[in-house]
């Protein structure tokens, strides 16, 4: 078989795992998601909004403050922060701003996922039953005033677990933040809201998702530990059938990384975390598949044929323009096939953020020149996924905390109190 052919054939694989993604592209414009509850049925879910943070002083008090204008009752949610391993002023930080603070030490089990569990084994026994809900959030975040309600009537509509619609602070930073904003944007409106409007499971990511006491009982607190707990979180709830709800309502902001080597580490860890999934919970998203779960196939398409196939298009090239050189044979043929596959990736993904842009472009607080000039750079972004993806095959990666000092107000951020 040919180098062509073979190239032919990785890119139909290509088609046949991805094409339904651009139908999700489509859905919004003739589908809507249900209606969450009556909105002016009183509120009366109590959340715990569990904060998780390691040496975030600088930005975790405007999170704080966000979080005290909600315009949820101030009766029904409780602020819990546990200082992770701390050695700045983060614990002083939440309680100056009225938070339950909890100090956890411990530098065997490192990371997000077991500073979660610890948590929630803390608050069983110093709230025992009083909660009917959690809300996970990162310390650089910042809630729109009417995030908490939001997430409440969505949870009412029949979602055990829900997520909100992320969206960045700095996208305007540099192209490496508005690459990390374009990406989560994309997973917001576009493939989360098709998934929910189509009544499909959605993907949680990192920060910005409430479950309810009823799944934290029945998973017996926070049992993902690895270096994506999200995304394991995501793969168990999915195998096991339940459906993640999103809520478009709930707008979140959260900081994204503007230095390569910071970037590289994130990302490196993210794809280390895909194969620890893959390990933990492949063989119940594989039975979900041939059961007919599109949502076990969904959440599989997106972690892992890509890099796969990635992979497996530059081996063919590269193996392709080897053999021809020690046959004496000229490797332009090759070198082209390959500069062509990169090109139709480019444009793919050119076309894919060019979607995103357009429809959230009042959302996203940059100028426009910015806007567009890192929009062209958002494939070039992407795509050094391929290395860091190689990376991930050799490398041993530990968690390790992502630096974050953007201390803004929601009012900074979208350029009106509340909006």
């Amino acid at each position: 078989m040919t180098a062509a052919v073979m190239n032919a054939v990785i890119g139909g694989l290509f088609f046949l795992c991805y094409a339904y993604q651009f139908v999700y592209l489509a859905v919004p414009f003739f589908k809507k998601a249900k209606p969450s509850r009556d909105p002016v049925s009183p509120p009366s879910r109590r959340f715990a909004v569990l904060i998780a943070a390691r040496n975030e002083a600088a930005v975790l008090g405007q999170l704080l403050d966000s979080l005290h204008a909600q315009d949820y009752p101030a009766t029904l949610f409780t602020v819990c922060v546990v200082a992770d391993n701390c050695t700045d002023r983060t614990a002083v930080v939440a309680r100056s701003h009225g938070a339950a603070v909890y100090e956890r030490f411990d530098r065997q089990r490192v990371g997000k996922g077991y500073a979660l569990d610890w948590l929630l084994a803390r608050l069983d026994e110093d709230f025992p039953g009083a909660f009917d809900a959690y809300l996970v959030l990162d310390a650089d975040n910042l809630l729109r005033p009417d995030y908490l309600t939001e997430m409440s009537r969505a949870m009412d509509g029949g979602c055990d677990i829900v997520t909100g619609y992320r969206n960045s602070k700095n996208y305007g930073d540099n192209w490496i933040s508005a690459g990390y904003a374009l990406w989560f944007l994309r997973e917001s409106q576009q493939l989360n809201r098709a998934r929910a409007a189509l009544g499909l499971s959605c993907v949680v990511a990192g920060t910005g998702f409430a479950f309810s006491r009823e799944v934290k009982e029945r998973q017996g607190g926070w049992p993902y530990h690895g270096l994506t707990e999200d995304t394991q979180f995501t793969a168990h709830q999915i195998a096991a059938g339940e459906t993640i709800g999103y809520c478009e309502r709930a707008v979140l902001y959260d900081e994204q990384p503007v230095r390569f080597s910071q970037s590289w580490r994130q990302r490196l860890r993210w794809a280390k975390g895909y194969f620890q999934v893959l390990r933990a919970e492949g063989r119940a998203l594989a039975q979900g598949m041939r059961h007919g779960s599109f949502a076990c196939f969904d959440l599989v398409a997106s972690i892992f044929p890509a890099f796969v196939l990635s992979l497996l298009t530059l081996a063919v090239d590269l193996g392709d323009m080897l053999a021809r050189q020690f046959t004496g044979l000229s490797p332009l043929p090759a070198l082209l096939a390959l500069l062509g596959t990169v090109a139709g990736v480019y444009g793919t993904l050119l076309l894919l953020g060019g979607v995103t842009l357009a429809t959230e472009w009042r959302n996203i607080a940059a100028p426009w020149y910015k806007k567009l000039g890192y929009y062209l750079l958002f494939p070039a972004f992407m795509l050094t996924y391929v290395p860091i993806a190689v990376a991930a095959l050799f490398c041993r990666v530990e968690w390790k905390p992502v630096t974050h000092t953007r201390a803004l107000t929601l009012s900074e951020v979208s350029g009106k109190p509340g909006k």
